[in-house]
């Protein structure tokens, strides 16, 4: 067998670009670097978006989202008005006063249709969470 004519140069398929091994430990340290802070620890939860309406007289409407990492059992949900882990059974179950979610000397009570609940501070002022 006769070996194959080449034509024209070319360049091995394997070689990287010509950058610095500088630009790319850089690059790999900063993808382990998102890759590890963007990481929750288990059991936690943050408040990604937090946005306030407070259009209406006498009535703020807050909506916020939370990314949580939750353990096995364990759902998204609102402990002292923050976002936590909670016990999955209080979920299924809407029993929404067992996560505790109202502050330190507030009164929790579920709503009529168990859609939400309310908090009531002793000033009389209830904030209500569905």
């Amino acid at each position: 067998m006769a070996p194959s004519p080449r034509t024209g140069s070319r360049q091995d398929a394997t070689t990287l670009p010509s950058m610095s091994s500088t630009f790319w430990a850089f690059m790999i340290l900063a993808s382990l670097l998102i890759a590890y802070c963007s990481q929750l620890a288990a059991g936690t939860c943050e408040i990604v978006t937090l946005d306030r309406d407070s259009s209406q007289p006498r009535r703020t409407i807050a909506r916020q989202t939370a990314r949580c990492a939750c353990r096995k059992g364990q759902i998204a949900g609102t402990t002292r008005a923050r976002p936590a882990c909670v016990d999955a059974r209080i979920i299924k179950t809407k029993q929404w006063c067992d996560m505790l979610p109202c502050l330190e000397g507030e009164g929790c009570d579920l709503l009529i249709n168990r859609s939400g609940w309310t908090c009531t501070q002793p000033g009389g002022r209830i904030k209500t969470t569905t």
